[in-house]
């Protein structure tokens, strides 16, 4: 059968709709007809009982008995005509007359006939069995005879004075089943109203949850909503970037692994988002006045993250919104060595004058037949280098790498007007072990000085960069100070708030930026919490030693970072304990 001609399923809902119903029906159904079945054996009880207390009064009737026995005693049953007109017929059809029973049967001894409602039966043997209460039992029946079906009775009569000794006949009392079904048939009215009702409300409660189921699955079928609890996990689980769910009821739906791994924390899902330990600018993307568009740079966990923040919506219900963060420090320490690499080569570039002109003087010398004097400047040269980088004691950093680093920040440091300068309790004996985070730490440091400097009123515009590395077992520990001429810290600024993300020295002295701008500035204000992250993470850290005061010199700053230098002699050397308490003249 072609596809177009397929007659389409029934949707989820529209089918537990129709179960729904289907069910409240059946319900229903089968409570009218337990009620009707309850009522109708309720109305027969109560017949059979009525039934046996009018045949006792009969039975029990001292005329009654006394006819019976006459009758017993004689030889033979008297003639249908007798009976008709003899007093146990007449006493019969009194009561059942008064008392509106189907029928009022009294036998002799052998179950004959003495008094019934149809003549014709009389003298006859009655159609129910009379053996029971002929042998002193009372029964309630319900059975057909030839009056119909009925519900009734069956007593023995005594004889006179004997008490329950001598049974002599029996007493048969009937209602019809038909006024029993009438009376049940009142019952259904109500009946009926009551199950109308039950099925009213069973079908509006199932078009009720219909609307509720939904809205909860948002209009999705099983199959597809298995499908997307697949592609979920499959998606959540196999990417590297984080992502956090928040509900529009304000709580986490969503915390993958990869958010977990980034921001150090375990699985926070069904956790309020406004009480959740992350980042309060992560919060700060979901408020209702956050633009959608704009992303942030944060360090968290010892990463820098950049986090943006998309409100999920579906046919235009709000579903909340979905935070994504992105690890950003291997970019970040690649940059970092990609600024090292440019650093020094701008510092080569800048001697490229210097270099050529050695060669020119050189050549010149030799040219002119100066040989002498070419030899001696060729000396001069080998003692000293070709290039000279622009920082005073750069030997004391017997490490080449950090004599290229600090001597290309020299460089960069010139061309803007500042003197880089080696202090004289630097001392590196040992080689570094880690150049990442080495050159991440001392170049923030370098490079937020200098920019203090440069914005500084002081003329004389340096920085002064002492290091000195401390042998241990398992690596040594490379202590930096940083201090410069710049104008310090802004009064009143607390030294730990120099460490929050949002804070930069970009434009000089150290000042509050708003925290969205600390993260859309290219990396401003970032520099020194990265820095404090990756040395604490090393087991170090980085910490303000002074503030510095207006007109210089400036704020002082020390780092330490263990386990990142090898190859140092054991014991302390000296100036160590001068270095972590330098004043603002190093």
């Amino acid at each position: 059968m072609p596809r177009s001609a397929r007659t389409p399923p029934l949707r989820f809902s529209t089918q537990t709709l129709l179960l729904q119903l289907g069910v409240v029906l059946l319900v229903v159904l089968l409570s009218a007809a337990v009620h009707a079945w309850l009522t109708y054996e309720r109305v027969g009880r109560e017949a059979e009982n009525q039934a046996l207390t009018l045949a006792r009064a009969v039975a029990a009737d001292p005329s009654v008995q006394a006819d019976v026995l006459a009758i017993s005693a004689g030889a033979g049953t008297p003639p249908p005509a007798v009976l008709l007109a003899g007093p146990l017929m007449a006493a019969a059809e009194a009561i059942r007359t008064r008392t509106g029973a189907l029928f009022v049967v009294i036998t002799d001894e052998t179950g004959l006939r003495l008094a019934h409602p149809d003549p014709d039966r009389l003298g006859e043997k009655v159609s129910t069995d009379p053996s029971q209460a002929l042998a002193g039992q009372e029964v309630t029946t319900r059975n057909t005879g030839t009056l119909g079906p009925s519900a009734g009775a069956k007593v023995p009569v005594y004889a006179p004075g004997t008490g329950t000794g001598t049974v002599v006949g029996e007493v048969s009392v009937g209602y019809s089943m038909e006024s029993v079904g009438q009376s049940v048939s009142r019952d259904v009215g109500p009946v009926g109203l009551t199950a109308g009702g039950s099925l009213l409300a069973g079908v509006l409660a199932s078009f009720l949850l219909r609307r509720r189921l939904q809205r909860l699955t948002l209009g999705l079928e099983p199959e597809e909503i298995s499908m997307l609890v697949h592609d979920q996990i499959a998606v959540l689980q196999g990417v590297d970037d984080g992502v956090i769910g928040v509900s529009a009821d304000g709580r986490i739906s969503v915390f993958n692994a990869a958010a977990q791994r980034l921001l150090e924390q375990p699985d926070l899902s069904g956790t309020p988002w406004a009480d959740a330990p992350v980042p309060e600018q992560l919060r700060a993307l979901t408020r209702p006045d956050a633009a959608e568009a704009d992303a942030i740079v944060l360090v968290a966990g010892g990463s820098v993250l950049v986090a943006s923040a998309r409100k999920a919506l579906h046919r235009s219900e709000d579903l909340g919104w979905v935070v994504m963060l992105r690890d950003r420090t291997e970019l970040q320490q690649l940059t970092r060595q990609l600024d090292a690499v440019g650093t020094m080569s701008t510092a080569l570039r800048a001697q490229r004058h210097e270099f050529a002109n050695q060669l020119h003087t050189i050549a010149g010398l030799m040219s002119i037949g100066q040989h002498q004097q070419a030899r001696e400047y060729l000396t001069g040269l080998a003692a000293t280098g070709p290039l000279k980088f622009p920082v005073d004691q750069a030997e004391l950093l017997q490490d080449p790498y950090l004599q290229a680093f600090v001597g290309a920040k020299g460089v960069e440091a010139d061309e803007r007007g500042v003197t880089l300068r080696i202090g004289p309790e630097t001392l590196v004996r040992g080689q570094v072990t880690e150049p990442q985070d080495v050159t991440t730490v001392l170049g923030n440091l370098i490079d937020n000085a200098v920019n203090a400097a440069v914005a500084g009123s002081s003329p004389d515009r340096w920085v002064e960069l002492e290091v000195l590395d401390e042998p241990h077992d398992d690596g040594g520990t490379l202590h930096i100070v940083v201090a410069d001429s710049g104008d310090g810290l802004a009064a009143g600024t607390n030294a730990e708030a120099v460490f929050a993300e949002g804070f930069t020295t970009a434009a000089g002295p150290v000042v509050p930026a708003p925290a969205a701008a600390g993260g859309r500035s290219g990396g401003q204000g970032l520099g020194l919490a990265l820095a404090r992250k990756l040395a604490r993470r090393r087991g170090g850290d980085v910490r303000l030693l002074e503030p510095g005061t207006p007109g210089g010199p400036g704020a002082v700053f020390m780092a330490s970072l263990p386990r990142t230098t090898a190859g140092t002699t054991a014991g302390t050397p000296a100036g160590t304990q001068d270095l972590a308490g330098k004043d603002n003249d190093a």
